[in-house]
Order: structure tokens, then sequence, then C-alpha cells
């Protein structure tokens, strides 16, 4: 029989909302909250193992709840919790009556699987949920080898991370490591650096991006740093024509990306 759960004090539903608040208490058990069967479902496919379910009876099917738990490998521990319980935990204001709690992964520049000819897009210290979430979604639609974070300042599973990419969080490789190291790792696995730069820089569509290449982004308040600079095999600039001189980073990182895989398509 499934536990139940109906109060709003139940430690269980205290430690849930502090795994939703608090990115030190996921660092330090391991564990982040999703919400939504697709998102629920997309780290199930991307190799998550789904440690406990939480439902609402009245709101989710039981037929979509079935097939959702059907999805996972391993055992996992389901609750049934009140529609006052789910709605104290639920993070979207629609909801599908359904909530997990998931066991994180290492993103580590070593546990990176690449193609023998990868395209990768790298942004150096994005702060904004929103903006991650962007690039991950950008990154899934045109299937790129990997996302690399340098110097992250947000946690990867930040809840508004996981809403605002869809889930795509977890369909992407993602790594994360300092700007040295990724940088390391670019020139020790001979892909190509091509930084996003005002400073030295060439129209992006100029460029060959159909052999190892790595496309890096930066905030746009500060954009690149000098060390990325430095190591940049060619700096690209998206020319203006308008009155500003820049644009979102993940709009930016869409028209660079995409560029690479159209050269890519007609090689």
């Amino acid at each position: 029989m499934n536990k139940k759960i109906s109060s709003l004090q139940n430690p269980t539903v205290k430690q849930f909302r502090l795994l939703q608040e608090k990115s030190r208490e996921r660092r330090k058990t391991g564990l982040f909250p999703i919400e939504g069967v697709r998102e629920i479902g997309l780290a199930i496919k991307g190799g998550y193992r789904i440690q406990t379910i939480f439902f609402s009876p009245e709101i989710i099917e039981v037929q979509k709840l079935n097939e959702l738990i059907a999805m996972i490998s391993s055992k996992v521990e389901q609750i049934e919790v009140s529609e006052e319980v789910y709605a104290s935990l639920a993070y979207r204001g629609s909801t599908e009556g359904v909530l997990a709690l998931v066991e994180s992964k290492p993103h580590n520049l070593e546990t990176l699987q690449l193609s023998p000819n990868p395209l990768v897009l790298i942004a150096e210290a994005p702060e904004k949920p929103g903006n991650i979430g962007a690039l991950l979604r950008t990154a899934d639609a045109a299937n790129v080898d990997a996302v690399i974070i340098a110097n992250p300042k947000t946690d990867l599973y930040n809840p508004n991370i996981i809403r605002s990419s869809v889930g795509c969080v977890f369909t992407n490789k993602v790594a994360m490591g300092s700007t040295a190291e990724i940088i390391a790792y670019l020139k020790e696995n001979n892909i190509a650096i091509y930084c996003a730069a005002l400073q030295a820089s060439i129209p992006y569509h100029t460029c060959d991006y159909t052999e190892s290449s790595a496309l890096v982004v930066g905030t746009e308040a500060t954009g690149l740093s000098d060390e990325w600079l430095k190591a940049s095999t060619q700096n690209i600039i998206i020319p203006m024509q308008g009155e500003i001189d820049s644009m979102n980073v993940s709009v930016a990182a869409g028209i660079l990306i995409f560029e690479a895989k159209r050269q890519r398509d007609f090689k």
C-alpha cells in the first residue's frame, strides 16, 4: 500500500520544500525535486534515478501515473498526497498532479562522451536561470554534443532552470568546470574555440565550423573573460544592424549554433 500524506507539517513535505529552496540542501543530499509528467519523463529518459514519486489522485489520472511509473526501471517509492499538500509543493501555477525526488548526476568534464567531430556550446558564468534554461533548450533543439558551463554561478538543479529548460537540462550532456579546466580540455581534444566577442572579431558566418568546434558565449553585462579571448582560435561577432550592440545570450547562442549546424548539414 502506498504511503499517504495529508499534513503540511509532515517532515517529508518540509524536506521537499527545503530541496526546492536551498541549493546547499540539494548538494548535501544529492537530491533535487522535479514537477510535471514531461519533466519527470525526460529525467527518466536522461538516465536519472527517480527515488520518490509524489502524486495527487484528485489531479493526475491513474492511467497516466501508471504509464509514468512503468518507465522507471528501478524500484521507486510512491507517496499519495492530499490536494492541499500538493498545492503547497507545486512550483508551477498549472499542475499535473505529480512530483518526484531525483538523484543528481556528476557533471565533470571527464564524464563527457563526445562524437568524433563534436559541436559544443560553452557559456561562461551565466547567472539567470531563465537564460540557462533557454541555452539548454536551444542546445537540445540543435542536438549539440554537450553544453559546458564555465565558472557556474547557479545550481544546475535550480527549479527555475528545470522549468525554463522544460526538462532539457536532463536531455543534454552537461558539464561544468573552471575556465582554465575547460580550455585545457578543449585543447587536449583538439576542439577549435570560437569566442563571441567584440574584440578582434570577424562575422560569425565567415568561419568554418564543420570540424570539431566550441562556440563560447559570455554574459551580456561583461562578455567573456580575457582568459577565453587569449585562448580563442577566432573571435566572432554577430553584426548588429540596429541601435544596440548586443542581444540576449540565448538568442546569440541560437544564431551561432544553427549556423554551425547549417554548415555541417551541407558539408
